[in-house]
């Protein structure tokens, strides 16, 4: 099944929780995870530069920390939700702004822009999608074990039925390798790269996996 980009929020059996996200793409493959100075982007993979002139929307930060927050998303909307949260807004609500300053993504498809926040003090995560016809944005409790999930296509409402209840990653390294071709991740196609947060005391560990 193709779902496009995905997010997800988990907490491993420890307690650590960890934001994650993969791109899958038909249409750009060429792309890569790059982790420089404590956050992630996506980028044109050398030689494939061109392709942001077919298409804006294929670089951009994935995944950023804000204090005790970590965020992982597949657009541009990143930068605005995280610089919400640094100047205090609640995670609700700096994803519903970020999202609703950004909207869904204006090509061939509509893309929609997802987001996936979680704590490192507390058993907390939010999902969160901007789509042409809905803004759904929504808070979970984490719990050891378990992983919930979003995408861009088929599975792209926040919800306790999209879970997956074996996750028990113990190393961002894992995690990203989890959300690529762990659990039910490996039923879903066209994986590219990944990029995840995963809690560490009062930090968080950052991790990337090129396909």
């Amino acid at each position: 099944m193709y779902l496009g980009r995905i997010v997800a929020i988990a907490m491993n059996k420890a307690g650590k929780a960890a934001a994650m996200y993969r791109v899958s793409s038909r249409s750009f493959p060429n792309r890569e995870a790059v982790l420089n100075n404590g956050q992630v982007s996506i980028l044109p993979r050398p030689g494939f530069e061109g392709d942001l002139r077919k298409n804006p929307y294929i670089s951009y930060n994935c995944v950023r920390i804000a204090g005790e927050w970590a965020v992982a998303t597949n657009g541009s909307q990143t930068d605005p939700i995280v610089e919400k949260i640094a100047m205090g807004f609640p995670p609700r609500d700096a994803i519903t702004l970020g999202l609703l300053a950004m909207d869904y993504e204006k090509d061939h498809l509509d893309t929609p822009r997802i987001v996936a926040v979680v704590s490192n003090k507390k058993p907390v995560g939010y999902l969160g999608i901007i789509r042409k016809d809905a803004v759904l944005v929504r808070e979970f409790t984490l719990e050891p074990g378990k992983c919930y999930y979003l995408s861009t296509y088929e599975k792209n409402r926040p919800c306790a039925c999209n879970v997956d209840e074996n996750f028990d990653c113990t190393s961002a390294d894992c995690a990203a390798s989890y959300i690529v071709d762990g659990g039910v991740f490996a039923e879903f196609t066209n994986p590219v790269t990944s990029a995840v947060a995963v809690a560490n005391g009062d930090n968080y560990d950052l991790a990337v996996k090129v396909i």
